[in-house]
């Protein structure tokens, strides 16, 4: 942290719609300093996932799609868009809950989520799907590189709301990162007691994307928030792969 211990966390503000192709570091720099509040190195750039995807194409027209019969008869049953429900089945690994009208997956990457991720709101046009990035670690190296030729050298976390076990309302986690690692671990060392830590150990990464959601929000059209005055190293051989829980240890599964 800072010098006195605070964070700050400010929104990015101005971006306009985003297209297939369009420069997300580019456009997010040129926002800031129009803003006044320049990126500087050691921040962390936290970008919804919705944008990454607008970005890279991760979007199916729902004209496009032709429903499995599974997925017409669930939908039947729930009042569901079948085609809706095929996109989730197609983006899933697995079938991890089905609940009345929920369906909790496991996607592709590993994530544990309702309906794999897929997302209809602010999708740029009716009838629009927003899918998750294909390898959202990768979508966010490339937006850090792209950071680094404009001369300012950040960590990048790809964000996405998701519910959480045993509690009601969602939060905004990472799901892709690039230049730190997940963790903060405290292991082995020990509280102003004497007291061993056995097995704390904070996911970092989620804590930075839910605060830079409180000035995000979902109906702000801020996708972007810059959290600044938190320490870490700088790590390029970081995934998200130490947060993805293994099968075998998870409760819920």
């Amino acid at each position: 942290m800072s010098s006195d211990g605070s964070i700050r966390i400010w929104p990015v503000a101005g971006l306009p719609e985003i297209e297939v192709g369009a420069d997300l570091a580019g456009m997010i720099h040129a926002q800031a300093v129009a803003a006044q509040t320049p990126l500087a190195d050691g921040d962390i750039v936290v970008v919804t996932s919705k944008i990454v995807s607008k970005a890279e194409g991760a979007i199916i027209e729902l004209a496009d799609v032709t429903p499995s019969t599974f997925a017409e008869e669930w939908s039947q049953q729930w009042e569901k868009d079948p085609r809706v429900v095929e996109i989730v089945l197609r983006e899933s690994r697995r079938i991890v809950r089905q609940l009345g009208p929920v369906l909790i997956t496991e996607t592709h990457h590993g994530f544990v989520c309702a309906n794999s991720g897929v997302d209809q709101s602010s999708s740029g046009a009716h009838g629009r799907i927003v899918v998750l990035p294909k390898d959202p670690d990768a979508s966010a190296r490339r937006i850090r590189a792209r950071f680094r030729e404009l001369g300012v050298n950040v960590a990048v976390l790809v964000s996405d709301t998701f519910g959480r076990p045993w509690r009601e309302g969602q939060t905004d986690i990472c799901v892709g990162l690039a230049g730190m690692h997940s963790m903060r671990s405290y292991i082995g060392e020990v509280d102003p007691h004497g007291h061993e830590f056995k097995v704390q150990e904070l996911c970092v990464v989620d804590e930075v994307t839910a605060a830079a959601e409180l000035v995000k929000g979902n109906t702000s059209r801020i996708p972007v928030a810059v959290v600044s005055g938190i320490e870490f190293e700088f790590d390029d051989d970081a995934t998200m792969a130490p947060v993805l829980r293994d099968i075998s240890r998870d409760l819920f599964r």
